[in-house]
């Protein structure tokens, strides 16, 4: 692991797929913010746990598993794709060229805690185990999360809509990570994590940032929670 508190090295000038060639590497965590509606509700809701009262630039992780046979860098996520034809929730494998697009994706970060390739391996595995087991993607626990972001105790506590089998992305992430016995946030259930949790791990770590999206105007609670909630259900409805 790394000596060192938390560095966070912010850059600009860079497109989406050369930053990603620079800083993804197996092990290290990808967070991206994205623009569209489902996106920016998830982002909007974690208002309540950023410094500022602003939306969040993240609104999803994923675990960078490295370059395979095909030449392509791949990841493993949590996610709901509805942008193929054939629905897909769940773990599963995607090649990193994903976010390489700079306007579906204009805020990108790269997290390297610094493991060992033991470390590395044990991570990786563990998974790989969840593409195995056809492990879901719930929005019952989306919405379980969303339930509990303004509370601090309510985030302590097990989701309240925990599905057994299910993992969203940032969850996903921390069950990865618990296979090397690393928390995050070790005050907040894994199962009500966020991708910005993440991003503000007091762990020792170095984060790469490209962030290419200006911050909203400060936002009242009530009217962070009521935007987000408005939001999400409507793209869920969609």
């Amino acid at each position: 692991m790394h000596d060192t508190a938390p560095h966070v090295i912010r850059l600009d000038g860079l497109g989406n797929a050369e930053f990603l060639s620079r800083y993804a590497a197996p092990g290290r965590i990808g967070l991206c913010g994205g623009s569209d509606a489902v996106t920016m509700a998830i982002r909007r809701a974690q208002g309540f746990v950023t410094e500022d009262g602003h939306r969040s630039p993240w609104s999803h992780a994923f675990l960078v598993t490295g370059e395979r046979a095909d030449g392509h860098h791949w990841v493993i996520e949590s996610d709901l794709d509805l942008r193929s034809r054939n629905l897909r929730l769940g773990v599963q494998e995607n090649r990193l060229e994903r976010y390489f697009d700079d306007e579906a994706y204009p805020n990108l970060a790269v997290l390297d805690f610094g493991l060992d390739a033991d470390g590395t391996r044990r991570v990786l595995c563990q998974a790989l185990d969840l593409v195995a087991g056809a492990s879901h993607y719930s929005l019952k626990e989306i919405l379980g999360t969303l339930f509990a972001l303004p509370s601090s105790s309510l985030r302590k506590r097990r989701n309240l809509l925990a599905s057994e089998g299910a993992l969203y992305c940032s969850a996903m992430v921390q069950h990865c990570f618990e296979a090397i016995d690393l928390r995050f946030r070790p005050h907040i259930d894994g199962k009500n994590l966020t991708p910005h949790d993440i991003a503000r791990a007091e762990l020792p770590h170095t984060a790469w940032q490209l962030l290419r999206e200006p911050q909203p105007g400060r936002k009242t609670r009530l009217r962070r929670y009521r935007e987000a909630g408005r939001t999400l259900l409507a793209a869920i409805s969609a």
